[in-house]
């Protein structure tokens, strides 16, 4: 049984994750199936964004290699993955944090 349905809104994801080796797709596909499957996702991998309205992170690391995925959820179940880009630095960028809330709006204004 799957708890949330993971989808895509427009080409953001796909072309972050087209550039990927195949080891990091690897890992980014076992992740979202993860969330699909677990009633209660831990921090690990799906964490809330303090300071947004609704938009968390989906967590993957290869290795060193830290990646982050932005998302929010339709109606409860549905999560919808926005833009990602891979972590270097401590903190989060502000920019990417931006570019999400701007995706997430657009997929708000569309329905």
């Amino acid at each position: 049984m799957k708890y949330r349905k993971v989808t895509f809104f427009k080409n953001y994801f796909q072309d972050f994750f087209d550039k990927q080796s195949l080891k990091v797709k690897t890992k980014i596909v076992w992740t979202f199936e993860l969330i699909e499957d677990l009633q209660r996702v831990p921090e690990t991998y799906l964490k809330h964004l303090e300071n947004t309205e609704g938009l968390y992170e989906i967590r993957v690391q290869v290795a060193s290699d830290i990646f982050r995925i932005f998302c929010f959820f339709d109606e409860g179940k549905l999560i919808v993955v926005a833009n990602s880009f891979q972590k270097k630095t401590q903190k989060t960028p502000k920019k990417e944090i931006e570019m999400a809330l701007k995706i997430k709006r657009e997929y708000e204004d569309s329905k």
